[in-house]
């Protein structure tokens, strides 16, 4: 189960969760951790005007302190931004997970 986002990907394989991500200029990057390892998730659609993200918390992660309307910032290894077109991949990918967890 894959789901395309903006500059990167997430990959889950029923066990492991992969995000791939990288930028302009720069080497991509790989975070993986096994799905039973998530402590958390937070899912935002994306809309027409704003993009939407998944991001895990897993054991050792730095959860960003967010303040009202604010977003987990890009820097983050444990969130994917996405468009509006991937909002269904997307929670689909999320259920997946959230099976996978219990």
């Amino acid at each position: 189960m894959d789901v395309k986002g903006i500059q990167g990907s997430i990959n889950f394989d029923g066990d492991w969760v992969t995000i791939t991500k990288g930028q302009a200029g720069a080497a991509a990057t790989t975070t993986r951790f096994r799905a039973a390892d998530v402590t958390g998730t937070r899912f935002k659609s994306a809309t027409t005007f704003f993009n939407g993200y998944l991001q895990f918390n897993v054991p050792g992660s730095l959860v960003d302190q967010e303040g009202r309307n604010r977003r987990p910032t890009a820097a983050d290894r444990h969130r994917l931004s996405f468009w509006k077109s991937a909002n269904a991949e997307a929670s689909q990918l999320l259920a997946a997970v959230e099976q996978a967890r219990g």
